[in-house]
Formats: C-alpha cells, structure tokens, sequence
C-alpha cells in the first residue's frame, strides 16, 4: 500500500507513542483525509507482529466501511462482532465491532481480558461516553487510538481526560493547501434567526426546539439559498428533526429545486442517496444522518441549519463537502453561515474549523460577515490574523509593562514569551490530563534555575514546553532568561532573539557605567545587535 507523505507519518508516530508506552493517543485528521487508510496500515503493521485488534464503532456503516476499506487497503479480512455475528473463535486479525454489541454484559463478559493488544476508536469524541468507556475499560490493557477531526484546542482538551498524548495532527488548512481537501468559501446570510429561548440538552441545543424556532424561518432561508445560487450546486442541508427535514425538502421543491429528504426511517434510503450521487437530485435535506459514513466527493454546498456549540459535531457535517471531485468540476465548497442570534451560548461558525482560538475565530467571523458574499476561509484567516495579534500585543505590553516593575531577580513567564517571540509559547493550553497537573518540585528548581520564576507557570505541561525552549536556546547559543531581565529592565526589546554573547557585551558596557545607564549613542527602544546568520525557520520545534 502507497501512502502519501503524511498519512506514513501518522502512521509511524501512532506506533512510536504505543512502543514508547504512551498507550492511549490521538491521531487527529481532517474529514476526507483517510483516516481510515492509516488505521488499516496499523492495523497491517500490529498484525505483523502478531498482535489482534479491534475497531469500535456505533454505527453498522461505520463498521462495514472500515472492514471494507481495511480489506482493500491490505487485503485482510475483518471478524465482525455485531448483533448475531460473533468474533469469538475466529482466526482473523481485525475484529470490527459495535459498541452498543460489546457494552452488553453477557456478551463482553465472553472475552479474555487480554484478547486485543490495540483498538481503533473511529470518531474519538465518542470514547468518552459510558458505553464506550464500559468496553475500553474491559480490554484494560490494550493500546488505544482515538481517530478524530476536531479543529480545535477546546474539544482536544476535553479528550485529554481519557488520552495520553496527540501522536500526529494533520490540519484542515494544510490539507487544503497541500491540495488534498477542497478551498471553502464561507457566506453570512444576512438573515436573524432569534434563538434566544431553545433550551440546552447535554451541553448544546435541544434538537426539539431548535425545529420549533426553526419552522418560522424555512420559508425565507429557502428563498436565501435560491439568492445564493445553492439550485447549481450539489447542495446538503443539516437540520435538527425529521419533521423539519422533510417541510423543508416541500419547500425547496415548491421553488424548483430538485430537492430529496431522507432520514434514518427512510425506506428507500439507499435509492435515494444513490439518486443524488448519481445527480438526480441537487438537494439533499437530513436530520443529522449523514454527519458520519457518508461519502459523496460531488457536494459544493453545505447549508447547517442545525447551529451547535459543539466543534467537532460541525465539522463532521462540514466534512461532507470537502472532499475533491475534479471529476464534476467542483472548484470549492461553499458553506452557507446564517445570523444566529441566541442568549449567552457561543455558537461554532465557518471560522472554527480553521481557527486556533476564539479570539482569531470571532474576528474571522465578523470579516466574513462584512464581506457581503463568499469568502475564502485562509483570506479571512490572513486578514483576521493582523487585527488579532495587535490587540494581543497591546494587551499583553500592558501586563508586561507591570511585570517589569516588580523588583524580582527571576524573569516573569510572559516576560520571557514575549521577549523570544515564541507563538507556541504564548498560545499554550493544556490539552492532556498530565500537562494540567502542577509544576513539579523538580520542573520549578530547574526553572529557577534557568533565571524563570516558577511560580507564574501555571502547570507541568507549560514548565516541561519551557524548559525544552531554554535547553534549546542553550544550545543554540541564545540569551538567557537572566540577561534578559536584565537588559530590558534598560529597555531593550526583545533581547531574547539576541545572541547570549551579544547580550553579554551589552551587560558588560552598563555594568562599566555603573549600572546607571545604557551607553550612550544606544537607544535601547530601537537598538538591535549586528545581524548574524538566521536561524532555520521553526529550529525550535
């Protein structure tokens, strides 16, 4: 099996974490990426070396197309565990099971402890749930892989309670520039849809009122798709019931689209997916169905009328779209963002699925409203990107501004930040149980020890990203923590991009002034030492 570049990577690192003992990792990879391609080269790679695996899903599709694509990515064989089928006694490698099967306690109960030495969690958010939970704790001793799309720090950081460490990130910008996913264009639809009084149910809107506040408005939303081209696209609309879904298709149809329902209850299911894969239909309404194990390249369009909160819900719906089709000429996909006007709840928009963080997602989301039609999701992110870093910039100059005031022999935390002009540094959030637990005895004396006052770190992951920064800068020759105090308590600036000797000459001269005074003909503010080689782009990664 022929892997792309970084399909081969993720698969190395998954099994690097596993040898080296992180047991339970993510592997995180956009919708349409093949995610399932890397797991069935592990797969082939585990059974190798003679070790049995299983690959939990919650849905019969899920699991037909993971046997499906395994077999034809390396010609093995999956035992099912499902419903009447049963893995028990087989011989075959890969088992491939339902975990609404397997959490049933007759039925787990059959099965040794030790019997698989890995699992495969497709859709990873899922392991969180009690019946996930349930069977991973049964098979206690096998190594774990959460395969997910989230696109953001927030959801990884809840899964953080349950994995051990993120093996490989491969991420919707890069995939789209690397031309492996489609561009998307994101256009605000400029009509108010009052929210304000749908109800929360496990942690986002309730689908039940979320259709009654919807009905109101279906009328005018199909008027806006026909005003936005949606009849030549091959379009799919996310809404939250059945009921919804199928007023909505009536609607559509009775303004000429060539507009299908289908729903979990759908006799004729499959027919009708196939009908608009085939191109007889240009729309395709659901409620909810096809988030997950649907694959139809052709879709340029994606309407969610189902707002959440949650990101990784988003962009599974999103996912839909973003596969490449050149076949049918699809060029982009268009997402359609209509004004969603709710009561204290922040709602995920275009910009989450590329976004770093709130701060750059609300600022992108305001650019695309502004822009009055399609835009492209990387342009907003370029032109967001400026706006957000100066008032960063400002606001963190502020609080530096009362760091250096504090008369302290050891560097504040941001100070150093700030000072070496380290993003990753600066935008740090702990994601894994381990990285939120406390700064240990040993982390704090080697901070200190290193010129960084320990106690402004906040926890063991930001100490241990720390003080990798500052062994590297060592080696690479780079002031230190303590010259930086130093030094910019004279006001230089960014004295942590200088050179250690160059900061040492410079400490020199003021100290030959009695520590009074910078040398004169230096003005610290705009001072730079004489310029050396560069330094590789990204040498601290």
């Amino acid at each position: 099996m022929e892997l792309r570049p970084y399909p081969q990577l993720a698969r190395e690192a998954v099994e690097r974490e596993w040898d080296e003992g992180r047991g339970r990792t993510l592997l995180v990879l956009p919708t349409g990426t093949g995610k399932t391609i890397v797991f069935a080269a592990i797969a082939e790679d585990m059974a190798r070396r003679g070790l049995r695996g299983l690959v939990l899903a919650h849905r019969g599709e899920l699991l037909e197309q993971a046997a499906d694509k395994i077999k034809r990515a390396t010609g093995m064989t999956c035992a099912v565990e499902k419903a009447e089928s049963t893995s028990l006694g087989a011989l075959n490698m890969v088992t491939v099971g339902s975990v609404q099967s397997l959490m049933q306690d007759k039925r787990l109960e059959r099965f040794d402890r030790g019997k698989f030495a890995w699992i495969v969690v497709d859709e990873a958010h899922h392991c969180l749930s009690d019946s996930y939970q349930k069977v991973l704790q049964h098979f206690d001793t096998a190594n774990v892989l959460g395969v997910t799309a989230t696109p953001d720090r927030g959801d990884r950081k809840n899964l953080g309670a349950y994995f051990d460490s993120l093996a490989f990130e491969y991420g919707m910008p890069q995939a789209i520039k690397d031309g492996y996913l489609c561009p998307i264009e994101a256009q605000t639809i400029p009509l108010s849809l009052d929210l304000t009084g749908v109800k929360m149910s496990n942690g986002d809107f309730s689908a039940g009122d979320l259709g009654t506040a919807l009905d109101p408005y279906l009328g005018q939303i199909a008027d806006e798709m026909l005003a936005a081209g949606c009849k030549e696209r091959r379009t799919v609309v996310f809404l939250p019931l059945i009921a919804t879904s199928q007023k909505f298709a009536h609607l559509l149809r009775q303004r000429g689209f060539r507009a299908a329902e289908v729903n979990g209850q759908s006799a004729d299911r499959a027919q009708v997916l196939a009908d608009f894969d085939a191109g007889r239909y240009d729309v395709l309404c659901n409620s909810m169905l096809l988030t997950e194990g649907w694959d139809c390249p052709a879709v340029d369009c994606i309407v969610v009328l189902r707002p959440t909160r949650v990101r990784s819900l988003y962009a599974q719906m999103v996912g839909r779209g973003t596969r490449l089709s050149p076949e049918t000429g699809k060029e982009s996909l268009l997402l359609l963002d209509f004004l969603w006007h709710t009561a204290n709840h922040e709602l995920v928009h275009p910009a989450h699925l590329i976004a770093g963080d709130e701060d750059l997602a609300r600022c992108m989301t305001r650019r695309i409203e502004e822009a009055g039609g399609p835009m492209d999701l990387e342009e907003a992110e370029e032109a967001a990107r400026g706006d957000v870093i100066r008032e960063r910039e400002e606001a963190l100059a502020q609080k530096l501004a009362e760091q250096r005031k504090k008369k302290r022999r050891l560097v504040d935390p941001l100070q150093f930040e700030m000072s070496i002009a380290d993003a990753d540094l600066a935008g740090y959030v702990p994601q894994f149980a381990w990285e939120m637990a406390p700064v240990t005895a040993q982390q704090a004396e080697a901070l200190e020890k290193n010129g960084i006052f320990a106690e402004g770190v906040e926890c063991t992951g930001k100490a241990s990203l720390l003080l990798d920064r500052l062994r590297k800068r060592r080696e690479a020759g780079l002031a230190t923590a303590k010259q930086i105090r130093c030094l910019e308590k004279y006001g230089f600036q960014h004295v942590g991009t200088w050179d250690s000797a160059d900061a040492s000459a410079m400490i020199t001269r003021i100290a030959a002034l009695g520590w009074k005074h910078a040398p004169r003909g230096v003005d610290p503010a705009t001072y730079v030492p004489e310029p050396k080689a560069e330094m590789p782009s990204g040498w601290w990664s």
